[in-house]
């Protein structure tokens, strides 16, 4: 499956980011959990989380069976090593 991730990443998505000045690393792929790291202009943007689920999201289900979730790589529970939410 990581393959195939990486294929559509290289081939649909990437391209796209980088036309506006943004890019995208595939960190790993686990039981269908997709991890990523937004960079360049994508990566402090205030619409990253709306490009992560609507367009990177969408499209790899689209194209790649079994992917369930795609995720930030730098997302601050990975950053801390926090597994659950406290309130």
């Amino acid at each position: 499956m990581q393959e195939e991730v990486n294929e559509v990443i290289e081939k649909e998505i990437r391209p796209l980011l980088a036309m506006e000045g943004g890019s995208i690393e595939l960190v790993s792929v686990e039981s269908g959990v997709v991890k990523v790291r937004l960079t360049g202009a994508c990566a402090g943007c205030p619409m990253s989380q709306y490009t992560l689920v609507n367009f990177v999201e969408a499209t790899l289900k689209e194209k790649v069976p079994g992917v369930k979730e795609v995720v930030a790589a730098d997302d601050s529970r990975d950053r801390f090593g926090i597994r659950t939410s406290c309130y």
